[in-house]
C-alpha cells in the first residue's frame, strides 16, 4: 500500500506550549567548541545539507580530543525548514556537552536553555536515552534532518547522528537516529516527543548480504542504520537491493529500521521501516534529494533503479508514471527530502 499519510487530529498535550525558538547563538552557548553562527545561509561555521553529504566522518582532531561541534541547518529546498530546526537544535543540545557537564542535570539545562519550560525539558533529557550516555565530554554531529512525518500541524523529523565521546583519555565513535516529534503551536513549531532508536545488539553471524553492505564503501550508513544491519533484523531484499545500487549511485543512507515511526505517520498502517523492510536515502552521489540544484534525472533514475532492484513502494520528490506494480511511485510533502525505498514482506 502506497504510504501516503492522511491527516490526523493532533496529540494530545502541548498545544499552548511555548515553541521552540532554536537558534543557533542559543545552541552554542551550552556546547564546547562550537563556532559562532548568526543562522544565516551564510554563517560560517555551519553546516548544510550539501556540505554534510561529503562530510559524514568527523573532523581530525588532537589526540584524545573531539571534533569541534558545528550546528546543522537547512539548505535550499526544505518546504519548512523552522520544523527540522526546532527538532536539531534539541538534539545539537542534549548531545554535546563540555568537560564535566554530562549528565541528566545539565542536559536538562542545555534543552532550558533553548526556551522549554524546565519540566519539559527534563523530560526530555529523560527521553534522549542513547543520546546521552555517560562521558565526560561529546559532541554530535548531525548527518542529516528528514521528514517522517509532513503534516499541516504535526511533524516527526528524523534526525541520524554521530557522536563522539570522551571519557578520560578514551575518545568513542558512536551515534543513533532520533524521532524527534513536534507540533504547530500559536507560537511557532514545538518539539513534544524524543524517541531514539534502539537497533538491537549485533548478531552473532551476520549473513553474506549484510557483511558485504557494511563494507561497501559506496553505501553510506549512519551508526543506527550500520546497527540495524549489525542486528540481523534487515530483511535480506533490503541487503541485496543496497548492493544492487551501489554498482551504478554512490548514495548516503538515513534510516533503515530503529529510529523511524512504527506506523506511517498520521495513519495506523505499519510501515516497513521496523520490520526491517525499507531504507531511505538522502543523498545520491554526493547530491542532497532535497536540494533544488541536484539533477532530477539522477533522483528519478535512482528511484527507477530502486524499483528494478525489486521495491514495490519507491517514493520520493517526483512521482514517476509507470511501474510493474500499481502505485508502486508515490510523491508527497513527507518524501520531498528523501527517496524511501519499501519491500513487501
Amino acid at each position: 500500500m502506497v504510504p501516503r499519510p492522511a491527516p490526523q487530529p493532533s496529540p494530545p498535550g502541548g498545544a499552548g506550549r511555548r515553541a521552540l525558538l532554536m537558534g543557533a547563538a542559543a545552541w552554542c552557548a551550552a556546547a564546547a567548541g562550537c563556532a559562532k553562527s548568526t543562522g544565516t545561509p551564510t554563517a560560517a561555521g555551519v553546516r548544510t545539507q550539501a556540505e554534510a553529504a561529503h562530510a559524514t566522518a568527523p573532523a581530525p582532531a588532537p589526540s584524545g580530543a573531539l571534533p569541534a561541534a558545528v550546528p546543522w541547518r537547512p539548505g535550499p529546498g526544505e518546504i519548512e525548514p523552522a520544523v527540522k530546526l526546532a527538532a536539531v537544535r534539541l538534539v545539537e543540545a542534549l548531545g554535546t556537552w563540555p568537560a564535566g557537564r554530562g549528565g541528566p542535570r545539565n542536559a536538562t539545562a542545555r534543552a532550558a536553555a533553548l526556551g522549554i519550560p524546565a519540566p519539559l525539558a527534563a523530560r526530555f533529557a529523560a527521553e534522549a536515552g542513547p543520546l546521552t550516555p555517560a562521558a565526560d565530554q561529546a559532541v554530535v554531529r548531525v548527518i542529516d534532518a528528514q521528514y517522517g512525518g509532513l503534516l499541516p500541524d504535526t511533524a516527526s523529523v528524523l534526525i541520524p547522528c554521530a557522536q563522539s565521546t570522551r571519557t578520560g583519555s578514551t575518545v568513542r565513535e558512536g551515534g543513533t537516529t532520533i524521532d524527534v516529534r513536534l507540533e504547530r503551536t500559536a507560537a511557532g513549531w514545538a518539539v513534544t516527543a524524543l524517541h531514539p532508536g534502539r537497533p538491537g545488539r549485533p548478531a552473532a553471524a551476520p549473513g553474506a548480504p549484510a557483511r558485504a553492505v557494511l563494507a561497501q564503501p559506496r553505501i553510506e550508513l549512519p551508526p543506527g542504520s550500520a546497527a540495524d544491519i549489525r542486528s540481523g533484523a534487515v530483511h535480506e531484499s533490503v541487503l541485496r537491493a543496497m548492493l544492487r545500487l551501489a554498482d551504478t549511485f554512490r548514495f548516503s543512507v538515513s534510516v533503515v529500521r530503529s529510529g523511524h515511526p512504527v506506523d506511517v505517520f498520521g495513519t495506523s498502517r505499519p510501515s516497513d521501516h521496523p520490520l526491517g523492510r525499507a531504507f531511505d536515502v538522502w543523498a545520491v552521489d554526493g547530491r542532497p534529494v532535497v536540494d533544488p540544484a541536484t539533477p532530477r534525472s539522477l533522483i528519478t533514475a535512482f528511484m527507477r533503479a530502486a524499483a528494478a532492484a525489486g521495491s514495490y513502494n519507491v517514493g520520493g520528490p517526483v512521482r514517476l508514471s509507470g511501474g510493474t506494480r500499481p502505485n508502486q511511485f508515490f510523491s508527497d510533502a513527507t518524501h520531498h527530502d528523501h527517496v524511501h525505498v519499501g519491500f513487501a514482506a
